[in-house]
């Protein structure tokens, strides 16, 4: 189609690229995006690993799509394709980190999740083992987040608490039993607080 026909929304078409324009533009347009493109990702993605791999696969699909048909609104059309990337890696995980869960509303989520009941009791066990997070002591609770929730090793955790890894064993195995019996040993009230 030529430049000046126009798509069912009544925006104009715009032409395929050719390789050296398709790179011409990707440095142009969408390069001077990355540094915020990765604060995007690192906000929004726990695996700080993953990272540079989200990168790589959201340039491959936006030059995929670019040689195409070239996006009228580079930085909309990139962001969106990096938000589509983590929707699809959070579908293909088997366990979802506990931040995505959060963010689930913000990520737009197709209509194939759980049904609403399912969603309403998921938010609600979420909502309880919070507020048991937030009645653990502070060392035992700092543990057990950084082990549980960013997955980081006891010498990891060690390290960021400045403690020695038997010390970090102990914060783990306590917080986690401590949490076993907020959570299981009586009836929880989530106003209830330590």
């Amino acid at each position: 189609m030529a430049t000046g026909d126009n798509n069912r929304e009544g925006r104009p078409f715009s032409t395929a690229m050719t390789a050296p324009g398709l790179r011409d533009w990707f440095v142009r347009e969408v390069l001077p995006l990355e540094a915020a493109l990765v604060q995007y990702l690192q906000h929004n993605w726990r695996i700080r690993a993953d990272v540079e791999d989200l990168l790589h696969d959201i340039y491959i699909k936006v030059c995929e799509a670019a040689a195409r048909e070239r996006p009228q609104h580079p930085r909309a059309f990139v962001f969106t394709t990096a938000r589509n990337t983590l929707i699809d890696r959070v579908r293909k995980e088997q366990v979802v980190p506990i931040e995505a869960v959060a963010d689930l509303d913000a990520l737009n989520m197709a209509a194939d999740d759980p049904g609403p009941e399912r969603t309403a009791l998921a938010r609600d066990e979420l909502r309880r083992v919070q507020a048991a997070l937030d009645r653990l002591p502070p060392r035992r609770r700092q543990a057990v987040y950084l082990k549980q929730v960013e997955g980081l090793t006891r010498r990891e955790i060690a390290t960021r608490m400045g403690v020695g890894e038997e010390t970090v064993k102990d914060y783990l195995a306590e917080g986690l039993f401590d949490l076993a019996e907020l959570l299981f040993a009586e009836p929880f009230d989530l106003r209830r607080r330590p």
